[in-house]
């Protein structure tokens, strides 16, 4: 989709980081935008500034892992401006500890939002891009740790791996059926987001009855949170992302001194040897 000028673009996760970013170069580009986020206070300071620069954005609360919040937010999107023709499911979240000792709620948290947030965003988005008939991009935010895997991020790298493979499926089955919508994953490293807080939005239902008392999971998530302080700008990955819209590409490896860790990954693979975790790699 190489002009993107009076076309409109929705993005999910769009309060702050990777979002808000990729909404501010979409109204550079000329575009009209939808934010969601659940940061009501957040998502009214973005769209203002993006107002006071002379865009055309709309706010839409929503909550991604409800695909009746995000059918909404579909439908609020083509009253205000029409045709949908770029969806980025970025929103996304993070906790860590073992496995086995997260909470039945921590999984369904983080599962709720990286996975069935972009599930949701392709079931309400993909239809009516197929409607309309323009041309039309889907872009899913999953990471790196959907090409890798690294220990006490269980959930994160679940989710991550399901998006990876959901988007190539996506491609995939597009393709097969002559659409003009395109479909790329975004695979990046650390950036400097609010990731590493994203507790802080946890809905009160999916709270655990007690703070856990789990000094290895303190630990993880200190570290973690720390890494992501150290990231890269969100607008590195933005700039990319547009990018690769116009190029219509697929993959979106924002780190490529991340790639030998995916390489490593995929040989232990092949030559069916068990997994060895690489620090370097997420």
């Amino acid at each position: 989709m190489r002009a993107l000028r009076d076309r409109t673009a929705v993005v999910t996760g769009a309060a702050g980081g990777i979002g808000l970013a990729l909404a501010e170069h979409c109204a550079a580009e000329g575009m009209r935008v939808v934010l969601a986020d659940i940061d009501e206070a957040a998502l009214a300071r973005a769209v203002a500034g993006l107002t006071a620069r002379g865009a055309r954005a709309l706010a839409v609360r929503t909550d991604v892992a409800q695909a009746a919040e995000v059918e909404a937010l579909a439908d609020a999107a083509e009253r205000a401006f029409g045709a949908i023709h770029l969806a980025c499911n970025n929103a996304g979240v993070a906790l860590g500890g073992p496995s086995w000792t997260l909470s039945e709620a921590d999984w369904r948290w983080v599962l709720g939002v990286n996975l069935w947030g972009v599930i949701h965003g392709v079931r309400a988005f993909v239809p009516r891009m197929l409607a309309h008939g323009d041309e039309a991009h889907v872009v899913n935010t999953a990471s790196v740790a959907g090409l890798t895997t690294s220990p006490f991020l269980g959930p994160y790298h679940a989710a991550k791996h399901a998006v990876v493979a959901l988007s190539e499926g996506l491609h995939h089955e597009l393709a097969a059926v002559g659409a003009r919508v395109r479909v790329s994953v975004v695979c990046p490293g650390f950036v400097r987001t609010g990731l590493g807080d994203s507790a802080r939005h946890r809905p009160a239902a999916l709270h655990n009855p007690a703070p856990a008392d789990d000094p290895l999971a303190a630990g993880v998530e200190a570290a973690f949170g720390a890494m992501v302080a150290a990231g890269v700008a969100p607008e590195q990955v933005a700039a990319q992302v547009l990018a690769a819209v116009r190029e219509e590409r697929f993959y979106v490896l924002t780190h490529p001194e991340l790639k030998p860790a995916v390489a490593a990954r995929m040989r232990d693979i092949l030559d069916e040897r068990d997994p060895v975790f690489d620090p370097t790699g997420y």
